[in-house]
């Protein structure tokens, strides 16, 4: 059963890795007002980009954490109403991040390169606030992002009482994957928006928003894919008998 998870979170490493270009081309290289095309070589650098490795890495870590609970139920390895902690925290996080990248999304529609007002910086509230490093941006990110990962791990906690763990891992995946849809109806048009402006900036926090619905909405099949790899090894099994 474990080579099949190992499968499905190859082809989902792949997915990804293949759609990276035509999805950064379809965001930059189609030039918005008064901006030139982005070339070839220019979108090969984001391979050579440790952050693009590091959300690879966690795209393809979440996928397999979610992967453990299809494993245990496949094999008839899982006590009933035993805790499902790995789902309920994985499937908060990304939860957690597209409602975050959701409004960046839309604060980058509404404001573009502009400063954002200063009540959306949480460090003004803190001691020692007044620093112009830009970390306070960092702050206000870190914490929000925290606050929607608690919020939505409450809430799949509860779902985690009262579900069996496949019923729940059906709902963590139904909320990621209209979660994903919802976010990309916000992202997509906030990114026209921002390269129509001739933005210079905003253009990236949408394209953000973009990349993670996408990856988040292509997260969600993958139980599902390992199911069907499941379902396969079985008939062969029982042909073979």
């Amino acid at each position: 059963m474990k080579r099949w998870a190992i499968l499905t979170v190859l082809l989902y490493a792949l997915a990804l890795l293949l759609l990276t270009l035509p999805i950064v081309f379809l965001a930059f290289g189609i030039g918005g007002k008064n901006q030139h095309n982005t070339a070839l070589k220019d979108m090969l650098d984001i391979y050579l980009n440790w952050g693009y490795w590091l959300w690879l890495a966690v795209m393809v870590g979440g996928q397999f954490l979610l992967l453990l609970l299809p494993i245990n139920i496949a094999e008839k390895r899982l006590p009933a109403r035993r805790p499902l902690k790995t789902p309920v925290i994985v499937g908060a996080f990304f939860l957690a991040n597209l409602v975050f990248a959701g409004i960046i999304s839309i604060l980058c529609a509404v404001y573009g390169d502009n400063k954002i007002p200063d009540y959306y910086d949480l460090a003004n509230d803190l001691p020692g606030s007044g620093d112009t490093s830009g970390s306070g941006v960092i702050i206000t990110a870190i914490i929000t992002l925290l606050v929607f990962w608690l919020v939505w791990a409450v809430v799949f906690r509860r779902f985690a009482e009262k579900n069996e763990p496949d019923a729940l891992l059906k709902r963590i995946t139904k909320w990621l994957l209209r979660g994903s849809i919802l976010e990309l109806l916000v992202a997509v048009p906030s990114h026209v928006i921002v390269r129509r402006r001739g933005d210079c900036c905003a253009p990236v926090g949408t394209f953000w928003g973009i990349a993670t619905g996408i990856s988040v909405m292509l997260l969600c099949f993958g139980p599902g894919v390992y199911f069907l790899f499941v379902e396969r090894f079985g008939k062969l099994k029982v042909k073979e008998k």
